[in-house]
């Protein structure tokens, strides 16, 4: 479907604009001293893990990511046809609230089960995120079964759960996605599952690491993932929004 820009579409795509670009000045700014201790922090915790715990957790999310996304391949939604962005946003903007109530829900439930239950946790909520940014992705007319838009999804992911340094070298990436994705693997045994997999842990263990406490453990959970989830949906949506007007005439 296609049609002429009304006035309400050319001052959403203004307002947008401008949001997109304190929102790129946010996402680059350099790390701060916090974060350079905590990663810092971090990296030497991982230092005294031994190597084949490492490489179990690697490929314990590679698995689970992996199946995730090869799974839904096959039942992703459509590729929604309308080319407005405002429409576009709204159909976005609905599948992130349905999700991150349904987050929410699984979070309390695993919460309130204390240790165990909370180890059911990460692929429970791994699913529930990877098939929100499915739905958004379809909402802004891109097919999922295509591979490179795959690797969009996990590229959003990382962007979102990582370090600010991390950041800064991720958002380049979406920056210039069309450049960039002809150098991209083409499939998903040359990720670097890794680097991917200590920014995730290292990032949620904080946000999650309450859960497993027995009584608050269901609060924390609900919480904690509400957020989280609404923390990737606004990612993606801002990662979305680079990509459409990249498509159509640059940033201004």
């Amino acid at each position: 479907m296609s049609g002429s820009k009304s006035e309400a579409d050319k001052l959403y795509e203004k307002l947008v604009r401008e949001e997109l670009g304190r929102w790129l000045y946010q996402t680059k700014k350099k790390p701060s001293l916090l974060n350079r201790l905590t990663k810092g922090t971090q990296r030497s915790l991982n230092n005294l893990i031994p190597e084949k715990i490492h490489q179990a957790i690697t490929f314990a999310i590679e698995k689970m990511v992996k199946g995730v996304l090869v799974g839904n391949e096959y039942i992703g939604p459509k590729p929604y046809p309308m080319e407005h962005l405002r429409l576009k946003e709204f159909k976005a903007r609905k599948a992130i609230r349905f999700y991150k109530r349904t987050a929410s829900v699984e979070g309390a439930v695993t919460g309130a089960g204390g240790i165990l239950m909370g180890f059911a946790d990460l692929p429970a909520f791994l699913a529930i995120k990877m098939k929100m940014l499915f739905e958004i992705a379809a909402a802004y007319g891109h097919d999922v079964r295509n591979f490179k838009e795959r690797v969009f999804i996990l590229t959003i992911f990382k962007l979102t759960f990582s370090s600010q340094k991390t950041r800064n070298e991720t958002v380049s990436l979406v920056e210039n996605w069309n450049e960039k994705a002809m150098e991209l693997p083409d499939n998903f045994d040359r990720y670097d599952w890794r680097t991917f997999q200590l920014e995730y842990r290292d990032y949620m263990d904080l946000a999650k690491l309450a859960q497993l406490i027995p009584v608050i453990g269901a609060g924390v959970g609900a919480v904690a993932n509400y957020q989280l989830s609404q923390q990737l949906g606004d990612t993606a949506i801002q990662a979305y929004r680079l990509r459409f007007f990249a498509e159509r005439s640059p940033i201004e």
